[in-house]
């Protein structure tokens, strides 16, 4: 793995459908596991900082516990208000049964 990237969690820690929260430089990460796929995205929510690994996770979305918002786990877009700026996504990796992360250049 390069520089760049963090081992975070191993492959088993995060189950299908399921949500997990790392910790990364200064920021708390929630790791998504879709389908076998995963992604990151920033864990706190950009309306109200709601925990998003505490809510509700449908396919590609997460919803935030505190007041609904939503956003793709993918690309870290607002997919329902109240929120209106996206969380930032961090790239994934996945070495054997390891989960490494780095931020996203956007």
């Amino acid at each position: 793995m390069t520089q760049d990237f963090k081992k975070t969690l191993k492959v088993s820690e995060v189950p299908l459908g399921q949500m997990k929260t790392v910790e990364f430089e200064n920021d708390t990460v929630c790791i998504v596991n879709v389908g076998g796929k995963f992604y990151a995205l920033n864990n706190v929510c950009t309306h109200e900082g709601g925990p998003l690994a505490e809510g509700t996770l449908s396919e590609y979305e997460v919803e935030c516990p505190w007041h609904g918002a939503r956003f793709d786990v993918r690309t870290g877009e607002v997919k329902s208000p109240p929120a209106e700026s996206p969380v930032s996504t961090y790239e994934i990796k996945i070495d054997q049964d390891d989960i490494w992360i780095r931020k996203s250049i956007k």
